[in-house]
């Protein structure tokens, strides 16, 4: 986590508190750190910012890796539909590519 990063997001989030780009780099600053505050500031914005595609790539990943693998598979297949609602094709792949893997890795599972 780079704190000079976050303290300059935290800047621009305090000149604009909605904007959904700073919310989404706040979280993957915080992803992998502290994965909590992470899931506070991806979890705004599905609440918020449902329409912001490239939120659930990064959340559902997460919420695997955390092991709730329930939450995970309905955020990917929310995210997907957000998606194709929003006609964001590079988004859409790459959350199918990885909602396939997701559901590949719990057949090995079995």
């Amino acid at each position: 986590m780079n704190q000079q990063r976050l303290d300059k997001l935290f800047e621009f989030q305090k000149e604009d508190p909605n904007d959904p780009f700073i919310i989404y780099a706040i979280a993957n600053e915080y992803n992998g750190h502290d994965n909590e505050t992470a899931l506070k500031y991806y979890n705004q914005l599905l609440d918020e910012h449902e329409n912001y595609t490239g939120t659930y790539y990064h959340v559902a990943a997460l919420y695997t890796q955390l092991g709730d693998r329930e939450k995970a598979e309905s955020i990917y297949k929310k995210g997907i539909l957000i998606c194709q609602q929003e006609k964001d094709r590079h988004a859409l792949s790459e959350l199918q590519r990885a909602y396939n893997d997701f559901l590949y890795d719990d057949e090995d599972e079995w």
